[in-house]
């Protein structure tokens, strides 16, 4: 799947919980686990994803923080 899709950026989680999403520059909202990140990938155009492609997706950059990171 790598290569097959948007880039998608993942936010630092805010103070407040939750990190923005991004889908080639266009904000899809804020998540606040892998089962928000995989809507979001949905909604950008990859209908097979799920939480473990959320987690493991090379199309995914993460910054201030992995899959496992969700409080700021």
């Amino acid at each position: 799947m790598a290569g097959s899709g948007p880039h998608v950026t993942v936010d630092p989680p805010a103070p407040d919980g939750g990190r923005r999403v991004r889908a080639d520059g266009e904000n899809l909202g804020v998540a606040h686990g892998t089962r928000d990140l995989a809507e979001f990938l949905r909604r950008a155009g990859l209908e097979d994803a799920d939480e473990s492609v959320a987690e493991s997706s090379g199309l995914i950059e993460w910054r201030g923080g992995g899959p496992e990171t969700w409080e700021g």
